[in-house]
């Protein structure tokens, strides 16, 4: 047992029942029920994700063309939401190609997603909080947390907190986030989640970016054997950024007291729970589809961030993706393995499993070392989930830890019928991996989305094809998913041939609007490159069935003595090796090729060999060809990463290169890239 797990027991802390309704105390299993599936058209423990050929040229025929598209999305809005004014329109096109989708129309996500569930649901669990790190595990039913999402609502009206103020969220993955998020849509104030534990410098430029008028956060975070304290950063924060001196609104953590954190509260602050026992019950606001949800800051890999802005009308398309895509009904469980800080948790812990009636698992921990690479399938026996979602890192760290997924079979997950990943490239020996082990009735779907989409672009399945390794699929409806030439802009075709990935305009509801407070940046980083589509940043390639293969950032591609080699497929290669779950290759500088390719790999936990980086040339060599010119493959502990999974490969390429380098604040383990720079002896 880890040291704060020892700790949190000798307190009694991990043992005491908590209810998010009005602070009572209820036996840890409760009267709620798990499930009470609602039947819809879609067929029970259907794969809706691989639908037959002509059922999918229909849905893409009717979801893209000029006015079959808007009766397609105005069907799906009326069926799939509850509006307090119906739309009359479905799509605004601007002369400058801006769009909106459902103008005329308002509703309100809070409601959508808690108030119409009542009461059909009222005793469902709508988020079973489990943390797997010392945080107390409780389970929140529907009619609980509409109860204390109205109350935080009015407490923040209380604050001076209106329709369009900001309210920024600097949380570890609790319920009480998921309270806040929904409590600022209930009263249309905008949201903008920071990742827990990010440093004050980052955190002061999301606060001047954001100007928020509260900001909620906690005491502290729980990660794996250490509790981090949240107040130094928010207090330096608030000194450092540039804005208004925001209202603070405190959770304390009875687990952060038993492991000594304290905090002496400052006028400006307010207690979580006092704000939701003073706050007056709050309906929800009515609001524009085109009025803002939420801003959620993503540098990606480069450490520059921006502010992406979402609106109201997002409700109709996380819908519609829970039963046509995920393949949920209503009442089932959903797992998203991810952090509220990054888009997945907004669109898949919070906001789809809800508006889909569903029990969402809220986790609080990693997929190994809390306590082991079994946790997830604990989860997924202990909640009975349907369907889950996690990225390939996570995966990997599994694999890496448990090289032949024993832990699955000591594990009841029977109830589980797709295991979904995205957030870094899935390479293909590790999709192969799981669905071995994992068992045919349980495929592993990768599939391709970004922040900026807040939902999946890409990831269905021919019924007669099914998963292709390191392909993500082809394009869900409304996305007319295109690889173009980055030269001449023309549109590829032939498969195998590396190219742009670039989305035609318009794009379906849900997508992202513009960057907040700078619109120029979002027409000059997303549609100057491509006129008329939308620049996704990734390269890729269709193959012979059509399905699409992301293979890299398109700044990550090099160019080796005039040949264009696909880091991602170089990575492919490396990634063979039965005894390597990880690894990045980056481009080095070199006097004569320009540019030569370089392999960084981790081991499993159990191989003493040392041979493996001769192993690694010689499988380029012969699965690529000595065009790739490897001749350099360095094994390192780790690599660095964000807390979204993505290996920081721009970082790693500028210390190569003996470049400045930002590292950004989305980093998971700092201390990581000390690795890095001995390995390349910088």
């Amino acid at each position: 047992m880890s040291t704060t797990l020892t700790l949190l027991a000798k307190h009694r802390i991990l043992t005491r029942p908590h209810s998010l309704l009005a602070h009572r105390l209820c036996p840890a299993t409760s009267s709620a029920t798990l499930h009470q599936p609602v039947r819809n058209n879609h067929a029970a423990g259907g794969q809706n994700f691989r639908p037959e050929r002509t059922e999918y040229a229909n849905l893409v025929s009717k979801s893209l063309l000029p006015g079959e598209r808007e009766q397609f999305w105005m069907s799906i809005a009326n069926r799939e939401i509850t509006w307090t004014t119906p739309p009359s329109t479905a799509l605004s096109i601007s002369p400058s190609g801006t769009h909106n989708w459902f103008p005329s129309g308002t509703l309100n996500m809070s409601q959508n997603c808690l108030d119409r569930h009542l009461p059909s649901r009222s005793s469902q669990v709508a988020i079973a909080y489990h943390s797997s790190v010392g945080g107390n595990s409780r389970s929140i039913t529907y009619e609980e947390l509409l109860n204390d999402v109205s109350k935080f609502a009015g407490g923040l009206r209380s604050l001076g907190v209106e329709k369009g103020d900001r309210v920024l969220l600097y949380m570890p993955m609790v319920p009480e986030a998921a309270v806040a998020m929904l409590a600022c849509a209930r009263i249309g104030a905008v949201h903008s989640v920071v990742f827990g534990g990010f440093a004050a410098k980052e955190l002061a430029v999301r606060i001047t970016d954001a100007s928020p008028k509260v900001i909620v956060t906690a005491d502290c975070g729980l990660e794996r054997a250490r509790c981090i304290p949240y107040m130094p950063a928010i207090n330096e924060a608030i000194d450092l950024a540039d804005s208004p001196e925001p209202s603070v609104v405190v959770l304390r953590r009875p687990e952060g007291k038993a492991l000594g954190v304290s905090y002496e509260m400052k006028e400006r602050d307010r207690c979580f729970y006092e704000t939701i026992k003073n706050g007056e019950v709050t309906a929800p606001v009515p609001l524009s589809a085109n009025d803002p949800l939420y801003t959620i800051y993503t540098s990606g890999t480069t450490g520059d961030p921006k502010g992406v802005l979402r609106d109201n009308a997002h409700a109709v398309h996380l819908k519609y993706s829970m039963s046509s895509y995920y393949s949920l009904e209503e009442g089932e469980t959903f797992f998203a393995a991810s952090d509220i800080g990054w888009v997945v948790g907004h669109s898949y812990i919070v906001y789809a499993p809800l508006l889909h009636g569903c029990t969402s698992v809220l986790f609080e921990g990693k997929p190994v070392g809390t306590p082991d690479a079994a946790e997830y399938w604990r989860i997924i026996e202990r909640y009975k989930v349907n369907a889950m979602f996690t990225a390939p890192t996570a995966l990997r760290a599994i694999r890496r830890d448990d090289p032949e997924s024993d832990h699955t079979k000591d594990h009841d997950i029977s109830s589980l019928r797709a295991c979904f990943v995205a957030g870094e490239r899935a390479d293909p020996d590790t999709i192969r991996h799981f669905e071995e082990k994992l068992g045919p009735s349980i495929p592993v779907v990768d599939h391709w989305w970004q922040t900026e989409s807040g939902s999946p672009m890409c990831g269905v399945q021919f019924s007669d094809v099914g998963t292709v390794g390191g392909s993500c699929g082809l394009p869900l409806p409304g996305f007319d998913i295109q690889i173009l030439n980055p030269e001449t802009k023309e549109r590829i075709t032939a498969p195998g041939v590396l190219g742009s990935i670039a989305i035609k305009l318009p794009l379906p509801p849900g997508f992202m609007t513009t960057l907040y407070n700078n619109n120029e940046r979002y027409k000059k980083s997303y549609l100057e490159t491509f006129p008329g589509y939308y620049d996704a940043g990734d390269a890729g390639m269709l193959d012979e069935n059509g399905y699409i293969h992301i293979m890299e950032r398109t700044d990550d591609a090099i160019n080796v003595a005039g040949h264009r080699i696909s880091t991602g497929l170089l990575e492919e290669t490396v990634l063979r090796h039965p005894n390597i779950p990880e690894c990045a290759v980056i481009g080095v500088n070199d006097s004569l090729k320009g540019v030569v390719p370089v392999a960084l790999f981790v081991v499993s936990g159990n191989c003493k060999s040392t041979s493996i980086a001769d192993d690694v040339i010689n499988l380029v060599r012969e699965h690529v060809g000595p065009v790739a010119s490897m001749k350099t493959a360095i094994e390192v502990h780790a690599l660095p990463k964000t807390r979204s999974g993505k290996i920081l490969r721009q970082v790693i390429r500028k210390i190569a290169n003996g470049e400045e380098y930002k590292l950004p604040g989305t980093i998971e383990d700092a201390s990581v890239v000390d690795g890095i720079i001995e390995a390349f002896g910088k």
